[in-house]
């Protein structure tokens, strides 16, 4: 189940860096990519780095309304992950094609993708000179949340079901699988 994180924990669902689906919407229209370069930066607020294209459709609409939805998918969503990330906003409707539920919050334009197991809507902190030169944007988290079979407390659960462990990608279509967790004594 979606619960609500709070802001000071929520940079813990990107810290061991899955590939994330960034959203945006704008004048109507939602569109949703994969992204492999989504860094946390800073925990109260949360800040994050999100490496966006400078050709990409969710990146125009990013700009447009100021605003993106980082989400988090898991390993049964590996399709998705593909076939968002091979295929333009600006040609097919990717909501369709590759049959993604959207889901809506209050007070946030981006739409959330179902079956991911972690969300932070966040709003474009201008700095046009990183993203004409580099497509780096830092975002800054406004509300978060994760599903409470994934994450508890703001902190990864050490009993995952496999079906919901995220992926991190290598190159190529190749990606790594979360593995089990360890933890130090103290922590």
């Amino acid at each position: 189940m979606r619960v609500a994180v709070a802001l000071k924990k929520s940079w813990r669902m990107f810290n061991h860096g899955p590939v994330t689906l960034v959203s945006a919407s704008a004048g109507g229209v939602d569109n949703v990519m994969a992204a492999a370069w989504v860094t946390p930066l800073d925990f109260d607020p949360p800040k994050f780095t999100v490496v966006l294209a400078s050709d990409t459709y969710t990146r125009a609409l990013a700009e447009r309304s100021g605003e993106l939805m980082l989400q988090v998918p898991t390993v049964s969503m590996l399709s998705v992950i593909e076939g968002v990330g091979a295929c333009s906003g600006r040609d097919v409707d990717k909501w369709t094609k590759f049959a993604i539920e959207r889901e809506r919050e209050d007070g946030v334009a981006a739409p959330l993708v179902a079956g991911c197991v972690g969300w932070m809507a966040a709003k474009i902190i201008d700095e046009p000179r990183l993203a004409t030169e580099y497509d780096l944007f830092i975002c800054q988290g406004f509300a978060a949340w994760a599903d409470d079979r994934a994450f508890s407390e703001g902190r990864l659960r050490d009993d995952v079901p496999p079906e919901l462990r995220t992926v991190h990608h290598i190159a190529g279509g190749t990606y790594i699988v979360d593995g089990d967790l360890v933890r130090a004594s103290h922590g």
